[in-house]
């Protein structure tokens, strides 16, 4: 069985777009500030991966304020849930035509 490359999702190429979505994936929301610290990047990278899975509609933000402070939370999105699943599966042929 052949790989076709389209069966790759390029919004997953990059390792913390696809750490984002493996949290996302396996918890109803994360908040800024937790992904930070947990995939242990800046403020700036988190944020432009963000807004790439934003952009192609495959997370959700929604922000708020907590007290005084704001807060921000992402949750994946059914269509995302769905990319990433396609995404893993076609990684998934890949290492098994391998064997």
């Amino acid at each position: 069985m052949k790989i076709s490359l389209e069966q790759f999702d390029k919004a997953f190429e990059n390792r913390i777009r696809l750490q984002i979505m493996s949290v996302l994936s396996v918890n109803t929301s994360y908040d800024f500030n937790s992904l930070k610290d947990l995939l242990q990047v800046t403020d700036g990278n988190l944020a432009s991966h963000l807004k790439a899975l934003e952009k192609e509609e495959y997370i959700s933000v929604v922000k708020s304020f907590i007290g005084r402070k704001p807060n921000t939370q992402y949750s994946a999105t059914e269509q995302g849930k769905h990319a990433f699943k396609r995404h893993l599966q076609a990684l998934e042929n890949l290492i098994k035509q391998q064997k």
